[in-house]
């Protein structure tokens, strides 16, 4: 359990960015402190001021075979700032817009009147030549490939620990957490219901081309016109479509952007993805882990699980959309 004296810094503190002179001092000469690197995207934060969004007690991580872990950071120091996420600019564009885990340090409290800190050129350039993109001329380097370095295992006991150490250091409120623990444990319980089990029939799974674009609307198709385009696995084309994103149904949503191109958590491979966005406001809940997880991922949908709707006096319409088997 963590000390009340590490509680310095809590949810909704105000806390400025080190410069790339302080955080170069903190790395060592992979760019890394305790296996989490500083990545060439968060650069462009240093000298800047945000709010911490909440401590990073401990993070979901995937393993090859789509397999998730919950698991603690190291020296148990990191945390979420409020609306950073990467932008993947140094990643050839990579689109998953991760949310960055921040070391304390890397950070210091200031007051919310606090002017940012001007940031030099030269020594953003000094410290990005020393940080590690690529492991191989195929596979990435990133927070999110090196998440299962810079963590350890939980144990039953420890995740309970640590929901009382969020809430502690007021991360989450109590109401909050007893829904992240009541509702993993309740999805257990009854993952065997069908009803509970979104899946489908096919062998081989539809591609529903709409071509949509940033800042469009859609609707979110009903679960049973969802499930007719999974295979039994509740996946289509190896993207499964979670029960709770059926809940989703009706509801209509922006697109943030497309996903195209996106870092394997599990392998730092690039993958090509097609037909598929992230909608604005629906992120990962992490109903599935007690206690819940802080990366707040996006999720990703098939664009054959949604209409668009059509602006007023466009003649597109759901004719337009394209589907092909594969």
């Amino acid at each position: 359990m963590v000390s009340g004296s590490e509680f310095d810094l809590r949810t909704g503190d105000c806390v400025q960015i080190k410069t790339p002179l302080e955080i170069a001092e903190t790395l060592d000469c992979n760019g890394m402190l305790e296996s989490l690197p500083f990545m060439p995207e968060m650069i462009e934060f240093c000298g800047t001021n945000a709010r911490i969004k909440r401590r990073a007690e401990k993070t979901c991580i995937e393993y090859p075979g789509g397999g998730y872990k919950i698991r603690e950071f190291l020296n148990n120091d990191s945390f979420v700032l409020d609306g950073l996420r990467c932008s993947g600019a140094y990643h050839d564009g990579c689109q998953r817009g991760c949310t960055i885990f921040w070391k304390k340090a890397w950070l210091r409290k200031v007051d919310a009147q606090q002017p940012t800190t001007s940031v030099e050129r030269g020594a953003k350039e000094a410290l990005r030549v020393k940080l590690k993109t690529m492991a191989s001329p195929s596979t990435y380097v990133c927070q999110s490939t090196e998440l299962a370095r810079a963590t350890q295992p939980l144990t039953r006991n420890r995740i309970f620990a640590k929901c009382v150490a969020e809430i502690r250091s007021g991360s989450r409120s109590v109401i909050e957490m007893t829904k992240l623990v009541v509702a993993p444990l309740w999805r257990k319980a009854t993952r065997r219901i069908p009803r509970r089990q979104l899946a489908g029939s096919l062998k081989r799974t539809p591609v529903g081309n709409l071509k949509l674009q940033p800042g469009e609307w859609v609707t979110i198709r009903p679960a049973a016109e969802i499930a007719e385009t999974l295979d039994q696995r509740g996946r289509n084309r190896g993207l499964t479509c979670d029960y709770g994103m059926s809940n989703h149904s009706g509801g209509e949503f922006r697109v943030r952007h497309r996903l195209d191109r996106m870092i394997s958590e599990a392998t730092g491979e690039m993958r090509q993805v097609e037909a598929t966005v992230v909608l604005e406001g629906l992120n990962c809940t992490c109903a599935n882990v007690v206690g819940g997880c802080p990366r707040q991922d996006f999720i990703y949908w098939r664009e054959i699980w949604l209409k668009r709707i059509p602006v007023a006096g466009s003649s597109s319409s759901l004719s337009a959309e394209q589907v092909a088997m594969k």
